[in-house]
């Protein structure tokens, strides 16, 4: 029997610092957010983060496809997230950004704003500060946060799933016009993959301790219940080597 997102919460034995990658559509931001509460930890959405940054230079009139103004205007914008699992929330320069950043208009150009190395620094450098003052541990999200952001994590996991499961997902989180049809969304995703992987700076990878978890044909009660038992296992692990 599979544990719902509504059951009682559950607590890590530990505090942990978890990262989960994967591809767009694979459930990263259901799950992670589900995990963090049933737990009692932190969550970061870092590609939140990216898009903020995106979005940020997209208002300002900054060419995403110049690589040189893109990095000069880098440290510009001021982006806070928040890491509450049930209210996630980030602003730039003190205004709410949690809509603005889900447009097809900064889906297209993320690729390109966060393969810019001066980005990834900055944006790195604050995502390692959100996890490490985390005091409960801290459920991070992303695409490169097991080999890059946080390579020292407690569980890494890798979640995938089919081009087709990924594409249905995403088009039924788009709206209106956004959601277009399906194999456009799954071409828009295959080649958003096909970018982040190819970056010569923190390229979307599965690191070599990850544990991969293909959620094609399980649904999202299935996903949580399996990475929330890897967590608790993780948690129990770093609490007995602590108590040698």
């Amino acid at each position: 029997m599979f544990v719902t997102v509504e059951t009682a919460a559950r607590t890590a034995p530990a505090a942990v610092i978890v990262a989960i990658d994967g591809p767009a559509g694979t459930g990263k931001s259901s799950t992670s957010k589900a995990v963090a509460a049933k737990l009692g930890l932190g969550y970061l959405d870092t590609g939140a983060q990216y898009r903020a940054i995106t979005w940020w230079m997209l208002s300002n009139g900054i060419d995403v496809n110049d690589a040189t103004a893109v990095a000069d205007a880098a440290a510009k914008p001021v982006i806070v997230s928040g890491t509450d699992p049930a209210a996630p929330t980030i602003t730039v320069d003190g205004l709410d950004a949690a809509g603005p950043i889900r447009t097809q208009e900064v889906t297209a150009a993320v690729s390109a704003v966060s393969a810019v190395p001066e980005v990834r620094t900055l944006i790195t450098d604050l995502q390692r500060s959100i996890a490490a003052e985390a005091p409960n541990g801290i459920v991070v999200e992303g695409r490169d946060i097991g080999i890059t952001v946080l390579p020292d994590a407690d569980l890494k996991v890798f979640l995938t799933a089919s081009p087709e499961a990924r594409a249905a997902r995403r088009s039924g989180e788009l709206k209106g016009k956004e959601a277009g049809d399906l194999a456009a969304t799954r071409e828009a995703l295959i080649k958003r993959d096909a970018a982040d992987s190819a970056r010569k700076t923190s390229p979307l990878a599965k690191a070599d301790d990850a544990v991969e978890v293909d959620t094609t044909d399980l649904t999202l009660e299935q996903v949580i219940e399996c990475v929330v038992t890897l967590i608790e296992g993780a948690g129990a692990e770093k609490a007995g080597r602590a108590a040698r």
